[in-house]
């Protein structure tokens, strides 16, 4: 409580904090206002159903909206635009140069990129409204036959939806932004942090009533242990000895000190977790909007493969695909975030140099050796995490309430932790430079 109590003692802090708890509780009550023309009972008394069944391919973006989306609140949409849009972004600036100009222009690209990310993320979450109101339309977002939005509607009602949600869509963006800028943390694992908190409760209430207490208490037993183990992945690094050369500039000397790079053994956060989730939904989303029937398998070979696997979490092809999507993602970011020879060439630069090891070339290829390695454990890691509810509903455990299985999973589990740790960090970041001591001993 002491280092609670420093952190609040400290003005700037404190009202970082504040703000940024004001803008949580903001978010989270949008996401529990109905959007106009939707018939609130009837999703009320159909999601209370859907906890008695098994999973969609739904249930894992409705956790990070903190059950928004299938409730369709003003922020039904939520954060995937945003984060769909960084990822089509982050791929341009492998294939296209001027964006991989921009990249290399400091604060003036990056800002000129993120203006990008936003003009994009308008259209997704034009795209993504339509499609859920479609969906609800025909009455095929909560199962077929089941009507969630007013009988009276009609096309004006349903534009109008359109542009609520995808208003919404923008100001959850917005208040995102907010938080990096003026709070503490990343403002939109922030908001994803508690959509997937708010839902801890009830979903741990359905497994006790749904399971019993032995299941409960044994869910609860392994996500202590899961918390345990993410904990120790995540602090792990590799630290590469680093040498200095002395030199003089002007009458001064500097240099001649030794220190460490440290390399993360998961480098690429929960990121490609994330990415992975907002893709993998898409095909299913796009396929039952061009489908003007319901949801039944077609003739269609693509129809009818991705309404039948990928539609179930529990199936291995869905989870083959996606344990192969947060593969790549971990690659692809760490090779787009993380350059060897940008490394190498700023420690050449500045005198330094790794023990037994040449500046220049070499240094680069032996820091893309190690990071690679590293790359291959983290990744393996991370798609091991992620794909630990799916494999558990695939053997038959938590069938009762697999809604509650995807709560307790490895991905909440990852995304939770993952975020606190790396906004504990920044907060003790700011209190050790006002002197205070840290939050973590």
């Amino acid at each position: 409580m002491s280092a609670i109590i420093s952190a609040f003692k400290d003005a700037d802090l404190r009202k970082k904090i504040l703000f940024t708890i004001a803008m949580i509780i903001l978010y989270r009550v949008g996401a529990q206002i109905p959007s106009p023309g939707v018939d609130y009972a009837s999703i009320s008394g159909r999601l209370r159903d859907l906890t008695q069944e098994e999973g969609s391919v739904y249930s894992l973006i409705n956790l990070f909206s903190g059950g928004a989306l299938l409730q369709l609140s003003i922020f039904a949409i939520g954060i995937m635009p945003y984060i769909t849009a960084s990822i089509i972004v982050q791929l341009l600036t492998v294939v296209i140069p001027h964006f991989e100009q921009l990249k290399k222009e400091g604060q003036s690209g990056q800002s000129k990129m993120m203006q990008y990310t936003r003009y994009l993320t308008l259209g997704l979450a034009l795209l993504q409204s339509a499609g859920i109101v479609a969906l609800a339309d025909r009455e095929q977002l909560l199962g077929a036959g089941i009507q969630v939005l007013n009988a009276d509607r009609t096309i004006f009602d349903l534009l109008l939806l359109v542009i609520v949600m995808t208003s919404g869509a923008i100001l959850v963006m917005w208040l995102g932004e907010l938080i990096t800028e003026k709070g503490v943390g990343n403002g939109m694992s922030l908001l994803i942090f508690a959509g997937i908190a708010t839902r801890i409760p009830t979903d741990g209430m359905n497994i006790l009533t749904g399971s019993g207490g032995l299941v409960f208490a044994a869910v609860v037993v392994a996500v202590i242990i899961l918390v345990v183990g993410v904990v120790f992945v995540e602090q792990g690094q590799r630290r590469i000895p680093v040498q200095y050369a002395k030199r003089m500039v002007g009458r001064r000397q500097y240099g001649g000190s030794s220190t460490y790079l440290p390399l993360k053994v998961n480098q690429a956060g929960v990121i490609p977790v994330i990415f992975a989730s907002s893709l993998i939904y898409m095909p299913v989303l796009i396929t039952q909007i061009v489908n003007s029937g319901s949801v039944e398998v077609t003739d269609n070979w693509w129809q009818r493969n991705v309404i039948q696997y990928l539609q179930t979490p529990s199936s291995w092809q869905y989870i083959v695909l996606y344990f192969a999507l947060i593969i790549f993602f971990s690659y692809f970011y760490v090779s787009v975030q993380y350059d060897p020879n940008e490394q190498a060439d700023n420690m050449k630069k500045y005198g330094g140099f790794i023990p037994g090891i040449r500046p220049g070339r070499p240094t680069a290829q032996y820091l893309g050796y190690v990071m690679n390695r590293l790359l291959f454990v983290g990744a393996l890691y991370l798609g091991l995490i992620a794909v630990l509810p799916n494999i558990a509903m695939d053997l038959g455990v938590g069938n009762a309430s697999s809604a509650g299985m995807t709560a307790f999973g490895g991905t909440a589990i990852l995304i939770l932790v993952s975020v606190a740790l790396t906004t504990v960090k920044q907060i003790e970041s700011q209190l050790l430079q006002s002197n205070y001591e840290g939050l973590l001993k």
